[in-house]
């Protein structure tokens, strides 16, 4: 290991950092943990650079259905689109690294995607949120992610499907590593293999870490990208064509009479992307240039109240807004939101705002909550 790097600062001051190989293996663990950009999303996926929320460190998995952990992987993350993430660290220095860890990272993903229950997956987020103070829900909101129920669907579905990524990181990774992990990166799909190589350089006090990926060849690269081509975009006819076999006509004619007062109103109507699940969000974007949000029609059958991003800005930032939000909708028959759910995302399903005069009053609230919002500003 060799090599410099050259930090210019505002002084003019040419700094030489030297690389430097980390003290332990353990210490790169930390820095994943604390920093998950450090597997350098950006570079696994250019268009759509991949967020990570850190599930659990050392997370334990079964040989068995029922059974005890037999092994256990050194990170597991989960990306926006709900792919289980599994990270394994070694050292160059460690001999493991060029053969052995390979078949120990193909153990665990193998049993993995059999032993996992997504409830256990979602326990362990759990509990490592809870532990550094963060809400599950928002935590998951931070990845770009719109709905936490499907979120937790495609978790589900991408481990049925082995739809999982394996990532070896190490301070350098050597040749005949990288090798394998092109094959096994071509060879395997849905699954992909990576490297992710960290490096340190040191010099006056100051430490920067280079993160490199590596595995993505050309070929790799366009075979994933046809096979999972998992993004739909959605838009009015295939909507309500999914609506409409799933649910049948009185929730279709709710939820287009949703989207008609939306257009209506102004709004700009947002249409989502889903492997599975279809939606819309009407939007309205102030002078300001900023967007305030209203609720989502999905193609599950529910209407989704967005409790959790009118709290980012506006009038109902306030607690007291949203819970007159809350009290107003609550008065329709047939809702029945939880007084702790207005930092959320509760549903409504469509269903219950077809009985008759339940649709109109639902109206009738969202312009007393656009009109509170237009009049702000």
């Amino acid at each position: 290991m060799s090599g410099s790097i050259y930090l210019l600062g505002k002084d003019k001051k040419l700094v030489t950092m030297e690389e430097q190989a980390y003290d332990s293996e353990a210490l790169l663990q930390e820095l994943l943990a604390d920093y998950p950009s450090l597997l350098a999303g950006d570079q696994i996926n250019p268009g759509a650079p991949r967020k990570w929320l850190l599930v659990k460190r050392e997370t334990g998995i079964p040989g068995e259905e029922g059974g005890g952990d037999r092994w256990s992987v050194d990170h597991l993350f989960l990306d926006q689109d709900a792919i289980p993430t599994l990270v394994e660290v070694k050292r160059s220095s460690d001999t493991r690294i060029r053969r052995e860890v390979v078949g120990q990272m193909l153990d665990y993903a193998a049993n993995a995607v059999v032993h996992w229950p997504v409830e256990r997956l979602r326990a362990m987020l759990e509990t490592e949120l809870k532990r550094t103070g963060r809400d599950l829900d928002e935590a998951i909101t931070e990845l770009g992610v719109e709905d936490l129920d499907e979120f937790w669907a495609d978790v589900k579905t991408n481990l049925q499907a082995g739809r999982v990524r394996l990532v070896f990181v190490a301070d350098e990774i050597p040749p005949e590593l990288a090798r394998v992990i092109e094959f096994l990166n071509q060879q395997m799909d849905p699954a992909e293999v990576l490297a992710v190589e960290v490096r340190q350089y040191v010099g006056e006090g100051r430490q920067t870490l280079v993160p490199r990926v590596l595995g993505q060849t050309v070929q790799a690269q366009q075979k994933k990208s046809r096979s999972n081509g998992n993004a739909r975009q959605w838009d009015e006819p295939s909507f309500f064509a999914k609506l409409l076999s799933e649910h049948g006509d009185d929730v279709v004619r709710v939820a287009k009479r949703l989207l008609e007062w939306a257009q209506a109103a102004d709004l700009q109507i947002d249409w989502g992307r889903g492997e599975i699940m279809g939606s819309f969000i009407p939007l309205t974007q102030l002078a300001d240039g900023a967007w305030h949000w209203t609720f989502s029609v999905w193609t599950y059958g529910t209407v989704e109240i967005q409790f959790q991003l009118m709290k980012s800005r506006g009038p109902f930032a306030s607690e007291a807004a949203r819970r007159e939000l809350r009290d107003k909708l609550n008065a329709i028959p047939g809702i029945d939101i939880p007084a702790d759910k207005i930092g959320k995302r509760p549903n409504v399903p469509l269903a219950a705002l077809a009985e008759p005069g339940a649709l109109d009053e639902f109206l009738k609230v969202f312009d007393w909550y656009l009109a509170r919002v237009r009049s702000a500003h």
